[in-house]
Parts: C-alpha cells; sequence; structure tokens
C-alpha cells in the first residue's frame, strides 16, 4: 500500500500554483508539514508529496478559498478537533448519521446523547460504510470497537481505518503515519477509509 509521491516541480505544474501558494498554504496549515519529504535523488535532496492527497487537498483549497479564508480553511482541515459537542438529534437533522444509524451506534456504544467530537467520527464512519453496503452490522461493530479503543491515537495522528477479509473472515485495525503495509496472500481489502479526510466531510457538513 506505498503512495504514489509527486516531485515539488511536478506538483507545481500539475496543480497550477506558484512555489510562493504552495508554502503559504503550507505556513497556513492547510498543508500538513508530514506531506513535505525530502528524498535523495540523482540531483541532490529534493521535496516530494503523496500524490493523490496533495492533489486533492489543492484541489480543495482553491475550490473553497473564494467562500472562506485561510484561517477557516485550516480550523477545518485541522486533526485536532477538540471543541465540538452536538446531540444525537442535532447530527441527524445536519445529515451527519440516518436515525437508523444512530439507534444502532447507541446500542451498541452504550453512550449518552451528547457527542464529542470523537464519537461524530465514529457515528459518521459507521453511517459511510453501512450506507455504501461495504460493510455488515457485524463488521460495523468489529469496527467500531477499534475507533473506541483507540480514542486518544485518532485526535493527535493521522489515521487509516482497514477492514480485511480472507475465506469469508473479516479483520479490522488501525494505521497510523504506515507508508507500506504487507498482507497475507489471499487478503482482500475491503475498506481503506483515511480519518483525516472523514474529519473534514464532516466539518464541510457541519459549517
Amino acid at each position: 500500500m506505498s503512495e504514489e509521491l509527486i516531485s515539488k516541480k511536478d506538483l507545481l505544474d500539475v496543480a497550477g500554483i506558484s512555489y510562493g501558494q504552495l508554502y503559504r498554504w503550507k505556513r497556513k496549515d492547510l498543508i500538513p508539514e508530514e506531506w513535505f519529504i525530502r528524498k535523495s535523488t540523482f540531483t541532490g535532496q529534493e521535496t516530494f508529496f503523496p500524490k493523490e492527497k496533495i492533489l486533492e487537498r489543492i484541489d480543495k483549497i482553491q475550490t473553497m478559498k473564494e467562500n472562506l479564508s485561510l484561517d477557516e480553511l485550516a480550523d477545518m482541515f485541522s486533526p485536532n478537533i477538540t471543541e465540538l459537542h452536538l446531540t444525537n438529534d442535532e447530527l441527524v437533522k445536519r445529515n451527519i448519521v440516518s436515525n437508523a444509524v444512530m439507534d444502532l451506534y447507541l446500542k451498541t456504544e452504550m453512550g449518552g446523547q451528547h457527542f464529542e467530537f470523537s464519537r461524530i467520527l465514529e457515528v459518521f464512519v459507521l453511517e459511510k460504510l453501512l450506507q455504501s453496503g461495504e460493510i455488515n452490522l457485524d463488521e460495523g461493530k468489529m469496527l467500531l470497537q477499534v475507533l473506541k479503543d483507540n480514542r486518544g491515537l485518532i485526535k493527535q495522528k493521522n489515521g487509516e481505518l482497514v477492514l480485511t477479509r480472507k475465506l469469508g473472515v473479516s479483520s479490522c485495525f488501525l494505521l497510523i503515519n504506515a507508508e507500506d503495509v504487507k498482507f497475507e496472500q489471499g487478503t482482500k481489502i475491503v475498506v481503506q477509509l483515511s480519518l483525516v479526510k472523514c474529519m473534514e466531510e464532516i466539518k464541510a457538513n457541519l459549517l
């Protein structure tokens, strides 16, 4: 699962942005520091980026900067979210989650009706994957347990949720800043979901 990289020179050409814009967005925390990867090449040290992530982020910035300030965009992209608190009814009204999935979540998680961001993320992920048909109810409960067990890590790190199946047996785990993971032969990756992207989708829905 190693990521394809793009050099800084190629990125500026493909995205149609200047060197100054790129580093201004970095200083405003619109582009994470860890996406600037220094590597040795035959011409010396060069900067590379995870291609899919950086191009998607630049497209969002260019699309949304007409309506939001750079500070508002930085707040939306930041993974360190601690201030959101909503009730279960508010989440349903804002189309973050359906009534059916909310009921399932509350029965499984056994928590209250007030949601801080960790629980909002959990119910959003559950809604997203159940509604897409990618997972079944048992897999949803397993996935939910992984998210609950790692709430502290998810707030601080870039994580990816992965669900695999082999011979009909499912397994779920969380990758934290992993660049390359190898699986046993015959293992199918059913879901590989960026939690940072999910956080951005939630914030975009709430703005």
